[in-house]
């Protein structure tokens, strides 16, 4: 093997921040045991956008509460930046997420008493900002995603997708390098969906932030660099959209 090859496989690893091994996860209900994941490995790079792609049913949505440490595998192993969630307390989890993940929900998850403004400033007063700062930041990042006007707005104020504009806004205001999505775009319509889906990919992609969006929608999963696709609690097909056809656009 070159030391070119040894370099480039090295680069790769270096690049994983999320790496999953024999992952299972059984719930029982009654007497019944359901499988719902059933022996997944996967590695996620810095950089991508990762789709789990999967009907109603597959496993994708409980693989995407594992990977966010929302809920523990029964059994498996999953490393993030290096660190073994899986062993973390429920402590040790709630500040890992704070300090490295943003979500994003199909149902926006906003709080209705709360504006466009305060809504955003969430994550950053639970990571400690000092007010001015928080304030100056989720300005910023709601100037962004198009929403100057809406600063002072609640929730119910606001359409559909202007309240996820707000959720996106949220997401990435504390600049996490992970933000997980779960059919980020299900209660929107198709012009919405596009304009969120283009935003969320133009934000990911000038940070060089990684995104795991959840989704049953081809033309969402067109969206991603790395789709997996799963059937049934397991991976049936792992691919990667071509570097030079990413590039072209």
């Amino acid at each position: 093997m070159s030391d070119k090859t040894n370099e480039n496989l090295i680069a790769q690893q270096q690049d994983v921040v999320i790496s999953v091994k024999n992952l299972h996860k059984v719930y029982t209900v009654g007497t019944e045991r359901v499988i719902a994941l059933a022996g997944v490995d996967m590695q996620i790079r810095r950089g991508e956008i990762c789709c789990l792609f999967g009907q109603s049913g597959s496993g994708k949505s409980t693989l995407l509460n594992m990977l966010a440490g929302l809920e523990k595998p029964t059994t498996g192993e999953i490393t993030i930046f290096g660190k073994r969630i899986d062993k973390m307390t429920e402590t040790q989890l709630a500040d890992f997420r704070r300090n490295n993940f943003g979500f994003i929900f199909q149902s926006y998850n906003l709080l209705p008493a709360l504006t466009a403004l305060e809504n955003v400033e969430m994550p950053l007063i639970f990571k400690g900002a000092a007010p001015e700062t928080r304030k100056k930041q989720a300005i910023k990042m709601l100037h962004y995603v198009g929403l100057k006007d809406r600063i002072k707005h609640k929730p119910t104020q606001m359409s559909g997708g202007q309240q996820q504009r707000v959720g996106i806004a949220r997401a990435f205001v504390a600049r996490p390098p992970i933000v997980f999505a779960d059919e980020p775009t299900g209660n929107l319509d198709t012009h919405t969906t596009y304009e969120v889906m283009d935003m969320m990919s133009a934000i990911v992609k000038k940070r060089n932030a990684t995104m795991i969006i959840v989704t049953h929608d081809d033309e969402i999963a067109a969206y991603g660099d790395h789709i997996i696709k799963i059937r049934d609690g397991k991976i049936v097909e792992e691919s990667w959209r071509d570097a030079s056809t990413a590039a072209a656009e």
